[in-house]
């Protein structure tokens, strides 16, 4: 005898769901499916906005000073120069990226070019990454393609003139007080300057040029010069640079050309250290080289066309920061963008925002 199903028996109420809560589990998952949506919609905007647009990069040195400050948060334009397309395969926002993976890129055309003193974001060009993982840096551009730099005395000289003077340069100078009277560094820093050193009323110290001038007047004072390494002190020896290797010092450099693409270059032992990077590193040449005899690729020759435009970077704090004086030229294709405005600055000494700072563009 078959048994029949009880329809009238009320189902248990964990065996069924109201209307009411069936409705409710719609909706939640429409409104969790929206919410996902626009995440994924969100996630490609702001990887689309980071890679062709703009970029948000913090100041972590003195570098820059007084220019940019440690703490400075700025925005960067990549369609100054024009944006690159990726050039490997990494984790969005993270320096996470797949190993040998290179992919073909090209620059979109950007609505200027570099101009010579622009503040520029750069890939930082000895890193052995990836040209678009390597770390970012910021610097001014003083030296175009082509250009020929000296550095005399400190002071560099671009084609045979002075380079501009901005009143945000620092740099160290020698200080005399009168009668080795004490110099407050509290009254330095205040001021805006940076005591590096100190001893039988003789200082050290790191300022602008328009400090330099104004702190002649205080009562304390007795001279006030740059302070310039001699020639033959070498402060390079140890850094294990190839371009800064053939000079002294940064205070004595040149005269040298910024190089550019289509230059033809005669390679000796003497000018070696300048293009070895060049050649070999960031245009992917073999060389052998044997006193003044070189092998390139195989071929026996002295002479080299340059594949690429370079730039030659220098930190506006010319006595704190290691530049394109220590490691040599930046190429056109680690470029990354202008610098534009600082949204936001923070003082670590003080803990607090530096609210005039913000919202200031940058030049």
């Amino acid at each position: 005898m078959s048994r029949k199903k009880d329809l009238t028996k009320k189902p248990r109420f964990w065996e069924s769901k109201t209307e009411k809560e069936k409705a409710f589990d719609v909706k939640a998952k429409h409104w969790a499916r929206e919410w996902l949506d626009a995440l994924i919609w969100a996630a490609i905007a702001a990887i689309i906005l980071r890679t062709f647009f703009f970029g948000a990069y913090r100041i972590p040195t003195p570098s820059m000073e007084k220019t940019l400050l440690t703490g400075d948060f700025l925005i960067v334009t990549k369609l100054a120069y024009g944006p690159r397309t990726p050039m490997t395969l990494s984790v969005p926002f993270t320096d996470i990226y797949m190993p040998g993976v290179n992919l073909p890129w090209f620059r979109i055309p950007g609505y200027s070019e570099i101009q010579r003193d622009d503040i520029v974001v750069f890939n930082y060009p000895i890193d052995i990454a990836p040209i678009s993982v390597k770390t970012n840096y910021i610097k001014r551009a003083v030296g175009m393609p082509g250009d020929e730099l000296n550095i005399d005395n400190k002071l560099l000289f671009v084609n045979g003139e002075p380079s501009e003077e901005f009143e945000t340069l620092m740099y160290n100078y020698r200080v005399k007080s009168l009668d080795r009277i004490r110099l407050s560094p509290a009254k330095v820093r205040e001021a805006g300057g940076n005591t590096l050193s100190s001893g039988n009323g003789e200082y050290i110290i790191n300022m602008t040029p328009e400090l330099a001038s104004d702190m002649e007047t205080w009562p304390e004072i007795d001279s006030i010069q740059h302070y310039v390494l001699p020639e033959d002190f070498d402060s390079f020896g140890r850094r294990g640079f190839n371009f800064s290797r053939g000079f002294q010092n940064h205070d004595h450099m040149g005269p040298f050309t910024v190089p550019y693409s289509g230059q033809q270059v005669e390679l000796t032992s003497e000018n070696w250290h300048i293009y070895q990077d060049i050649l070999e590193r960031y245009e992917r040449n073999s060389v052998q080289r044997n006193g003044d005899q070189f092998t390139i690729n195989g071929e026996e020759t002295n002479q080299y066309t340059i594949q690429k435009d370079y730039y030659f970077m220098m930190g506006d704090n010319r006595d704190d920061s290691e530049d394109s004086r220590y490691w040599g030229f930046v190429p056109d294709d680690h470029v990354i963008g202008k610098a534009g405005m600082i949204y936001f600055s923070w003082d670590g000494e003080k803990w607090m925002p530096r609210v005039g700072r913000m919202f200031n563009l940058i030049h």
